[in-house]
C-alpha cells in the first residue's frame, strides 16, 4: 500500500509528464531528485493504476490545486492537503503531518541553520516528524517566547523538540516575543546572548513559519500578548495577519505599529532574505492573511488544507 504523501508525489510527477508536456529531466529538477528517479515513479503509478490513458486519484484535484498556486504567486512547492469531511482538530493534524513528511523528504543535508516560528500548527508539524539522524544542525528559534501559558507551542520549545528529533542541536532566545515598551525591548536585543540568537536567525538556511490572524483564533490573544485594545488599533491600521508576531497589511507590507517595534524575532525584511521560507497554515478563517503574505512575497513554499486552498483561490 502507498502512503497518502506517495501517491500524492507520484500523482504530482504523472500530471507534469502526461498532462503537462514536461520532460523527465525537468520534473527531476523541480522535484529534487535525479531523472532515473523521475522513471521509476512514472513506472510506479501505472502499476498502482494511476496513470492508465489518464490521471486518476482523489488527489488530482488537490495537485491541480497545487499547480495553481505555485503559477500564481511563484511558489517554489505548494502542497494541498485533502482534509473534506475532517473536524478543525484533524484537519491541523494532516497538515501537520504533510508540513513534517515535506521537511524531512525535502530538507538537504547542506542545510546547517533551520528556523522555527512558533504556534499551534508547527507544534503539530513538530510532533508528526520522525526521528532521524541529522547531525550537523541547528534549530534557531525565530521569535521569543517565554511564560508558563502555552508553553508547548513556544518558538524555544518547538526547537528543541525538533532538534531532539533530528538528532541536532538548538539555540534558545531568552526573551519573550512581544514586551512591555520599546525601552525594554532595545536593552534586551543589545545582550549578547539575545544578541547572538536574533544573528543566527538572520543566517538560517531555511525558516519554518506559520501564519496567525490575530483576530480569530489568534494564539497570541490567549496567551495574552493582545488585548482588545490592541486588536481595535491593529484593525484601524490595516493589520491582516502575522508571521512570528511581526505585523502586516493586505498587501503584505509591514504595518508601523508600536507592537511591532517591542517584538523580539525576526522581522518581515529579513525574513525575506531566507534562501527558503516554508508556510504551514490551516484554516479558512486565515485566507486574508494568507494572501496577503503570499503578496508581501514572504512564502517560497505553503503547505495548507484542501478548503483554504480553494477559498484563497476563489477569492482572488
Amino acid at each position: 500500500m502507498l502512503s497518502w504523501e506517495e501517491r500524492r508525489l507520484l500523482v504530482k510527477v504523472s500530471n507534469l509528464y502526461y498532462t503537462d508536456g514536461w520532460t523527465q529531466e525537468q520534473i527531476a529538477k523541480k522535484v529534487g531528485v535525479s531523472r532515473p528517479v523521475i522513471s521509476k515513479m512514472l513506472q510506479k503509478a501505472k502499476e498502482f493504476g494511476i496513470v492508465e490513458v489518464y490521471i486518476k486519484d482523489e488527489s488530482a484535484l488537490t495537485v491541480e490545486l497545487e499547480q495553481k498556486l505555485e503559477q500564481k504567486y511563484g511558489l517554489i512547492d505548494a502542497v494541498v492537503v485533502p482534509t473534506v469531511g475532517f473536524t478543525p482538530d484533524m484537519v491541523k493534524r494532516s497538515v501537520g503531518q504533510a508540513g513534517a513528511y515535506y521537511l524531512s523528504k525535502n530538507l538537504k543535508r547542506d542545510v546547517k541553520r533551520l528556523g522555527i516560528s512558533w504556534g499551534s500548527t508547527l507544534s503539530e508539524v513538530v510532533k508528526e516528524y520522525p526521528y532521524e539522524r541529522r547531525e550537523g544542525i541547528n534549530i534557531v528559534p525565530l521569535v521569543g517566547g517565554m511564560g508558563t501559558q502555552h508553553v508547548e507551542i513556544h518558538a524555544n520549545q518547538l526547537a528543541y523538540e525538533l532538534a531532539k528529533k533530528m538528532n541536532g542541536t538548538c539555540s534558545y532566545l531568552y526573551a519573550p516575543a512581544i514586551v512591555e515598551t520599546e525601552e525594554l525591548k532595545e536593552r534586551l536585543v543589545a545582550m549578547q546572548d539575545i544578541a547572538a540568537v536574533l544573528e543566527e536567525g538572520k543566517n538560517v538556511d531555511v525558516a519554518l513559519v506559520g501564519i496567525g490572524n490575530p483576530y480569530k483564533g489568534s494564539t497570541m490573544k490567549a496567551i495574552g500578548y493582545l488585548q482588545d485594545d490592541d486588536l481595535q488599533h491593529l484593525r484601524k491600521m490595516g493589520v491582516v495577519g502575522d508571521i512570528s508576531s511581526r505585523f502586516f497589511d493586505e498587501l503584505g507590507m509591514p504595518v508601523k505599529h508600536s507592537l511591532n517595534d517591542k517584538v523580539i524575532g525576526l522581522t518581515l525584511e529579513c525574513l525575506k532574505e531566507v534562501k527558503k521560507v516554508i508556510g504551514v497554515v490551516e484554516g479558512t478563517h486565515k485566507i486574508e492573511s494568507v494572501a496577503a503574505a503570499l503578496k508581501g512575497d514572504y512564502l517560497d513554499v505553503l503547505i495548507i488544507d484542501e478548503q483554504t486552498a480553494l477559498a484563497l483561490l476563489q477569492e482572488l
